[in-house]
């Protein structure tokens, strides 16, 4: 188990739905219980610490460390969405001309079906 716990398979589900990241981790953070969080001390530049307190003052966070958890959650999630599009990249680079075209029969063939029952706005 990673140090997300429990939790890190909910933010690979959270990380594929469109949807404000921000909001959603703050949520997520309002619900954990405090016995989950460490107390650590670092040593930071005053640059990050502005920019931590800057974070804080524009998204309305409570304190510095709610603002840094949330900035440290938010490139957690970047970077492994740029694993996933990485792997994406190189199934695709990879695969051979007659599966991409077996692939893209199938999309043509279900294109037209994608959005039945979804209202248009």
């Amino acid at each position: 188990m990673g140090w997300l716990g429990q939790r890190g398979n909910s933010l690979k589900a959270r990380s594929a739905a469109p949807m404000d990241s921000t909001e959603a981790l703050r949520q997520n953070m309002a619900t954990q219980p405090t016995t989950r969080r460490i107390r650590r001390t670092f040593t930071l530049s005053r640059e990050a610490i502005a920019f931590i307190s800057e974070t804080r003052d524009r998204r309305g966070m409570a304190s510095d460390s709610e603002a840094l958890d949330l900035l440290l959650r938010e490139a957690i999630l970047e970077a492994k969405q740029r694993e996933i599009d990485a792997a994406y990249k190189e199934y695709y680079d990879s695969a051979s001309d007659e599966v991409l075209a077996e692939q893209g029969e199938w999309a043509e063939l279900t294109a037209p079906n994608m959005f039945i029952g979804i209202p248009e706005f």
